[in-house]
C-alpha cells in the first residue's frame, strides 16, 4: 500500500513527459527484433517520432537504422510517421 504524499503543485502528467520515451522504446522494439521480427520501417518511424518529440538520442538511432534501409523504405517510414502525427 502506498504511504506518502503527492505534491499536486509540482505534478506533471505522465503523458507530457513519457511520450518521447515510449516512442523511443517502440523504435528499439522493432530495431532489435524483440518480437522475433526486425522491422526497420517501423523502427525508423518510431525513432523519427521520438526525435520530433525531443528525444535527442533517437536521431542517432534513426540514422543507424536508415543506413540499413532502401530509399523506398525510408520514404515509407516517413510517410507512416506523418500519418501518425496527423492522428495523434
Amino acid at each position: 500500500m502506498f504511504q506518502g504524499s503527492f505534491d499536486l503543485d509540482l505534478a506533471v502528467p505522465v503523458t507530457a513527459t513519457a511520450i518521447p520515451d515510449v516512442l523511443f522504446e517502440r523504435g528499439l522494439y522493432w530495431a532489435s527484433g524483440r518480437s522475433g521480427v526486425v522491422n526497420l520501417v517501423a523502427a525508423h518511424k518510431w525513432f523519427n517520432l521520438a526525435a520530433v518529440k525531443g528525444r535527442c538520442d533517437a536521431i542517432q538511432m534513426r540514422r543507424e537504422v536508415a543506413e540499413l534501409m532502401t530509399e523506398a523504405e525510408i520514404a515509407t517510414a516517413q510517410r507512416e510517421a506523418r500519418d501518425w502525427m496527423k492522428t495523434h
